[in-house]
């Protein structure tokens, strides 16, 4: 892709409305942008540090492996977002991974430019510092959930949150989410079992709070988001 598409794409993300418009032509210049498929890794975990990432469109996870080499998805990253953004510490190699959920166009933003936009411009480094300490707050909120919430409580929690990040309102009450997620895919990241997933979705779906097809089940229409708040 030439620069000036780039420049294009660069300049209708809400997320970069700080930059100006000579550090978005510069970062056009520098970034590759890739179109990557689902299950492509973006980064392994090992691997050195040397860029950042920005979601164009699509969805990407950010996941470690335990010490029992289980996989736990820390976030999911959707469109205009940046990723592996946490990057001014000493560390040289990453101690996560970040790998396509659904077929996704980012950018690949060297590292060195992203610190360049950071210490000169100050409106971006304050959204910056403001979107690590938001996901800070956010891996925290996620851990409580382990500890004190019980797998049926998790997984409404889930449904819920990213209805409010990606739910599409049908009529009135309905929202429609995309999870682009298997059974698998969801106990990671409600640190459940696939069964277990299965179950409380059939639940869920039997007591009206969702519906979804059996041939698109990662497709939910919410039908009452207030059913899948506990406590």
């Amino acid at each position: 892709m030439n620069t000036s598409t780039k420049y294009l794409l660069l300049n209708q993300m809400s997320i970069l409305d700080s930059l100006t418009e000579s550090e978005k032509q510069r970062l056009a210049e520098l970034s590759v942008y890739k179109n990557l498929t689902k299950d492509d890794y973006i980064y392994k975990t090992n691997q050195k540090i040397s860029h950042v990432f920005l979601v164009e469109k699509g969805a990407v996870f950010v996941g470690r492996k335990t010490s029992f080499n289980k996989p736990i998805i820390k976030d999911i990253i959707y469109d205009n977002s940046i990723f592996g953004e946490n990057v001014f510490t000493k560390q040289e190699f990453r101690t996560d991974y970040a790998q396509v959920l659904k077929p996704s166009k980012v950018f690949c933003i060297p590292l060195a430019y992203f610190e360049h936009l950071f210490k000169s411009n100050r409106q971006f480094a304050f959204e910056m510092t403001s979107l690590m300490i938001e996901r800070l707050k956010h891996i925290e909120s996620r851990i409580q959930n382990f500890v004190f919430l019980k797998a049926k409580e998790r997984i409404g929690s889930f449904l819920k949150e990213t209805a409010g990040k990606k739910g599409i309102k049908i009529g009135i009450d309905e929202i429609l989410i995309n999870l682009g997620l298997s059974h698998k895919e969801l106990a990671y990241i409600t640190d459940t079992s696939r069964q277990t997933v299965a179950r409380v979705l059939g639940e869920f779906k039997k007591s009206n709070i969702i519906h979804f097809s059996d041939r698109k089940p990662g497709k939910i229409l919410i039908r009452d988001l207030n059913a899948l708040s506990f406590g």
